[in-house]
């Protein structure tokens, strides 16, 4: 403190100027990160007098003393605000002054309102150095965290955010760690879930087969490590559930690891403890650094060294020329891959999901033991209970920028900012790589990645992530959205659960083509061209779409053009057997099915024949335009791929391919363009019975748009398939073709332009996970003078559907009123 003021005229000047009292409320993710601290610290360093408190609209303060010094503080609350928060508004109205001394920080109020939860974050810099210090009392605490660390989503139960409404309920402070969160000064200061060895959660280690042993504290984390380096897979409890984990260089602990999770040859991801080996499996830049090393901590997926072998065996990635990788985002994880001076360990673990083949992660810790069972020999737990499952999240970065395949750990729930006020509403998504949406005025909030609808768990753990997500953020939906496909089992759950509120229905690409235009914050009022390419997507046809290119606002959709139909022999047959769609659009071109090619080679003779017959009569041939089919086509064409284990697996060896020769190749390869005739008298609008023609925003008097252009994969077919006669390798052929997708989409947005003098390009649907592909497409076009928005908020898959329908269905009932 100074001491008193002896200058005449400086006590003057204080006597003299203004003083003023402002109450102020600041919104955002305010709660949790040190907010409160910040705002006592400011107030005190600023002389002001007031208090400070959370309440359920974010963080509520009273400030007062000389004017300038009072505007200065609410200018600060933005501008110096603590890392962890993100402050979407401040306002503050004048009150009438109190006096009074002292700043305070008072007991969190509740009363309705909105606030924001921050999304778990990766352990600081402080706490790390904390935990490796032998001095300091929290040495080797598996669970230290700060106002600038730790869990924050996945144990929150309720607002405002303080610990009696979090997992850390039932674990009473001691007092040295009650100190600390009552003291504004301290780094701890209302850190909700604060502790230390004497007062916080507990490890354990549970080992089988018949969980004979248990293990607890240090005891428990050595016993782990020697597990996983003896070949053993442990069940690792994470923020948001259980990981199964294993050596990363053993080739028998990956093999069985995968055998028992029926993982097939899908991709692991691997988690490391330091850069420096990283830098040996993979390359990386800086943005693929700033990822692996920030708080968030998602799986970066980067392109894979030679020689990385000895630390990772070629059976955690088979046939990938990318690994998925991590870095440790907690401190049990840190202790689990040993701190300096620990006995060596394996230097890289396999880090996948804890849950059998289509369900969703493991949460519970009982249900582990038993849900676990057999893919696990040990299960290394703690008794914080997870409240919310949260799986990792998935990035890669395409030309500098995040290309989010998942948006999980680390990003929800942080909300999107919508273009346009929307009414509560809830937005279901699809039924692969399922997120939901809730939202309200100008924020939706979308959940963690949930997963595969097929599976009764995964329904149970979707509706409950749905209350949670509707508590957290006071959304109580009026609307529900879904897509149009009659057999989603989300659309079913929908109706089920509408209880009178109206269903809206959105087509699937005009779901895609909208959520690239919501969260680049375009307002609707000029369409798109929307260029959506994905795997399936029911059309209002009843075909599948998968291969179109939409003149696209809100409000509705024109189908400018798509790929030709072809049909899909068996549905999900050909889907998991590459081969018959190459067939299938091998017939369609009128290419005979020759053994010279390896897609009719690997088919044999009996099923060739059937599938003969199945094209002819038409049996169970649904047609489609699918994008993601005609890339499966092309991949077993060329001799890449022909059965599938996971989604997307042949459009992903196939992309691998065409990198393995130097990206997007020229040769020749081009789609026909024609005018589907057909199409003629079709309606030009196809948003079906919930929208009409007056209510498009596409430029009206301009030239007819007509009927779809229709493009032709023939042509490309008939080029690849000369090329492979004639001895080129399927690396060739993948650039080519990936080439002539990249001049495809020019070309069609070329036309569109011509046609409507629109000049932005949004791209969207899962096909447009392909780096290579997008990065192709952006230069193009940008080249020409186009304005492309791409994906880069939430995914371009399925995993970012449910903002485009929550989107398009506000326009629907807005336009009802």
């Amino acid at each position: 403190m100074s001491g008193p003021v002896t200058d005449t005229a400086a006590l003057a000047d204080a006597r003299t100027t203004p003083r003023a009292r402002r109450r102020v409320v600041v919104r955002g993710v305010v709660q949790g990160v040190g907010f409160r601290p910040f705002v006592y610290t400011l107030a005190s360093e600023l002389g002001l007098t007031g208090w400070v408190t959370n309440n359920a609209d974010g963080v509520e303060t009273e400030v007062e003393g000389p004017d300038p010094d009072v505007t200065a503080f609410c200018a600060r609350l933005t501008t110096d605000a603590p890392p962890l928060a993100v402050v979407e508004s401040v306002t503050h109205q004048v009150v009438r002054a109190t006096g009074g001394s002292g700043f305070t920080i008072r007991p969190s109020a509740g009363g309705a309102g909105r606030t924001l939860v921050s999304p778990d974050t990766a352990t600081c810099d402080d706490c790390l150095r904390e935990m490796a210090d032998p001095a300091d009392r929290r040495y080797r605490h598996p669970f230290i965290s700060c106002t600038h660390c730790g869990p924050r989503f996945t144990v929150v139960t309720g607002l405002p955010y303080d610990r009696a409404l979090t997992t850390m309920a039932g674990f009473p402070m001691c007092a040295d760690c009650a100190r600390e969160y009552e003291d504004p000064a301290d780094r701890r200061f209302h850190a909700q879930p604060v502790a230390c060895h004497d007062c916080g959660p507990r490890v354990g280690l549970v080992i089988g087969p018949g969980r004979a042993v248990s293990l607890t504290g240090e005891d428990a984390l050595a016993g782990a490590r020697r597990l996983l380096a003896a070949g053993a897979v442990v069940a690792v409890k994470g923020l948001g559930g259980y990981h199964l984990a294993c050596d990363a260089s053993d080739v028998t602990a990956v093999r069985t690891l995968r055998e028992r999770k029926n993982r097939g040859a899908k991709p692991f991801a691997v988690m490391t403890g330091s850069l420096e080996t990283v830098e040996r499996l993979a390359f990386t830049g800086p943005e693929e650094r700033d990822l692996l090393l920030g708080r968030r901590r998602p799986v970066v997926l980067l392109r894979r060294r030679e020689g990385g072998g000895s630390l990772v065996t070629d059976g955690v990635a088979p046939g990938s020329p990318d690994l998925g990788v991590l870095m440790p985002y907690t401190p049990l994880h840190h202790l689990l891959l040993g701190l300096p001076g620990d006995p060596a360990g394996p230097p890289v673990l396999v880090m996948t999901s804890g849950n059998r083949s289509g369900e969703p992660i493991v949460t519970d810790d009982e249900e582990a033991l038993s849900r676990l069972d057999g893919l696990a020999d040990a299960w290394l737990t703690h008794d914080r209970p997870v409240h919310v499952p949260c799986d990792d999240s998935v990035v890669r970065i395409c030309d500098g920028r995040e290309l989010p395949v998942r948006r999980s750990r680390g990003y929800a729930p942080m909300p999107v900012a919508l273009p346009v006020p929307v009414e509560p509403a809830l937005a279901v998504g699809g039924d692969l790589k399922n997120t939901f949406c809730v939202a309200e005025g100008g924020y939706a909030w979308l959940s963690a990645h949930v997963g595969d609808m097929d599976d009764l768990a995964t329904l149970t753990a979707f509706e409950t992530a749905v209350g949670h997500l509707s508590e957290l953020t006071s959304v109580a939906p009026r609307v529900l959205v879904a897509d149009r496909h009659p057999g989603y089992r989300s659309g079913q759950w929908a109706e089920r659960r509408a209880a009178g509120r109206p269903v809206r229905r959105v087509q699937h690409h005009h779901a895609h083509v909208a959520s690239t235009m919501a969260e680049h914050g375009l307002d609707g009022s000029a369409p798109v061209i929307g260029v959506a390419f994905d795997g399936t997507g029911f059309g209002d046809d009843g075909a599948v779409w998968g291969g179109e290119v939409l003149l696209a606002d809100y409000d509705g959709f024109r189908r400018f053009a798509h790929l030709a139909y072809v049909p899909l022999p068996g549905g999900d047959a050909a889907v998991r057997n590459p081969y018959r769609m190459a067939l299938s659009h091998l017939r369609s071109a009128g290419i005979p099915w020759s053994d010279d090619l390896p897609c009719a080679a690997v088919c044999t003779p009996g099923e060739r024949r059937l599938l003969e017959r199945q094209l002819e009569r038409g049996i169970n041939c649904v047609p489609t335009s699918s994008m993601g089919r005609l890339f499966d086509a092309v991949a077993s064409l060329a001799g890449v791929c022909h059965r599938v284990e996971y989604e997307a697996q042949a459009a992903m060896e196939l992309e691998s391919a065409a990198v393995a020769a130097g990206g997007v190749g020229s040769g020749g390869y081009r789609f026909g363009l024609v005018r589907d005739r057909s199409a003629a008298e079709a309606p030009s609008l196809s948003a079906a019975e919930a929208l009409s023609a007056a209510r498009s925003s596409l430029p009206a008097g301009g030239p007819a748009v007509g009927p779809p252009l229709l493009a032709d994969p023939g042509p490309v077919l008939s080029a690849a398939a000369a090329d492979i006669r004639a001895g080129a390798g399927a690396a060739t052929v993948a650039a080519r073709f990936h080439g002539a997708v990249v001049a495809l989409v020019h070309d069609v947005c070329r036309a569109a332009r011509d046609r409507t003098g629109l000049a932005t390009v949004a791209l969207s649907g899962g096909v447009f996970c392909n780096a290579l592909l997008t990065s192709g497409c952006t230069r193009r076009l940008e080249g020409d003078g186009f304005t492309v928005l791409r994906h880069r908020r939430v995914p371009p898959n399925d995993g970012g559907l449910a903002l485009g329908q929550l989107m398009v269905a506000a326009r629907i009932t807005a336009t009802e009123r």
